[in-house]
C-alpha cells in the first residue's frame, strides 16, 4: 500500500525554516520552533528532512542560490560592472530600514555561529562564500576590461576585498548601526577600491 502524500509543500517549508534559523541563528532555534513555523508534526519533520542539521544544510545551500541568482541576474542587468560592485556595497546602507535587514547575512551569521565545529556546515559556508567571490570577481574582471579599475591590481585580492566589506557592512547594520555610517563606509569602500593597484 503506497504511502499517503504530502500535504505540504517541502520547498516552502524549507524555506520557513531557512527564514526562522536567519533570524534566530541554529542553536537558538528549536525543533519546536520549526515544527510550529512549518506547520508540521515530528513524522512529518524527520520523514521529509531527516535531521535539524540536515534541513540547516539545506537552507543553507538555497540560501546560496537565491544569493547568487540575485546577484548574477544584478550583474547582468547593471549598466556597468562597476556600477554594480558600487551598488552591491552602498545598498547594503538600505538594510537598514527594514527589519529583516537587520539579520545579517545567514552564511557569516553560520560562520560566526559554528566555525569549524561541523565539517559540513563548513563546507556549506565555504560554497557560499566562494561562489559571492566568483560573482565579484567577474565583475572586477570586467571593470578592469572597462578601464574602471586598475587592470593591474590583483583581481582575487579585490574580489576577496568585496566579499570582507560586504559581510563587514551587514554584520554591523545587525548590529545597529545607522543608515548614514553604512552608507559612508560602503562609499568610501568604493573609492578604495578604485585606487587599489
Amino acid at each position: 500500500m503506497a504511502g499517503r502524500p504530502r500535504e505540504f509543500d517541502a520547498d516552502d517549508a524549507r524555506d520557513i525554516a531557512m527564514s526562522l534559523f536567519w533570524s534566530q541563528g541554529y542553536d537558538a532555534t528549536s525543533l519546536n520552533d520549526l515544527l510550529s513555523a512549518m506547520g508540521l508534526s515530528k513524522s512529518s519533520f524527520y520523514q521529509t528532512f531527516e535531521s535539524k542539521l540536515s534541513l540547516f544544510e539545506s537552507c543553507l545551500n538555497r540560501y546560496r542560490e537565491i544569493l547568487v541568482g540575485t546577484m548574477t541576474a544584478g550583474l547582468a542587468n547593471a549598466p556597468s560592472a562597476i556600477e554594480f560592485i558600487n551598488f552591491a556595497i552602498v545598498d547594503v546602507a538600505n538594510d537598514t530600514s527594514d527589519p529583516l535587514g537587520r539579520r545579517g547575512c545567514l552564511m557569516m551569521n553560520t560562520a560566526t555561529e559554528f566555525a569549524q565545529r561541523d565539517p559540513g556546515i563548513a563546507r556549506c559556508v565555504e560554497a557560499g562564500i566562494q561562489a559571492t567571490r566568483d560573482v565579484f570577481l567577474e565583475a572586477i574582471t570586467a571593470a578592469q576590461a572597462a578601464g574602471d579599475i586598475d587592470s593591474t591590481a590583483r583581481t582575487e585580492v579585490l574580489a576577496d576585498y568585496l566579499v570582507t566589506i560586504v559581510s563587514g557592512l551587514k554584520t554591523q547594520v545587525k548590529a545597529g548601526a545607522s543608515h548614514d555610517r553604512i552608507a559612508d563606509i560602503a562609499k568610501l569602500a568604493v573609492v578604495a577600491l578604485q585606487r587599489m593597484t
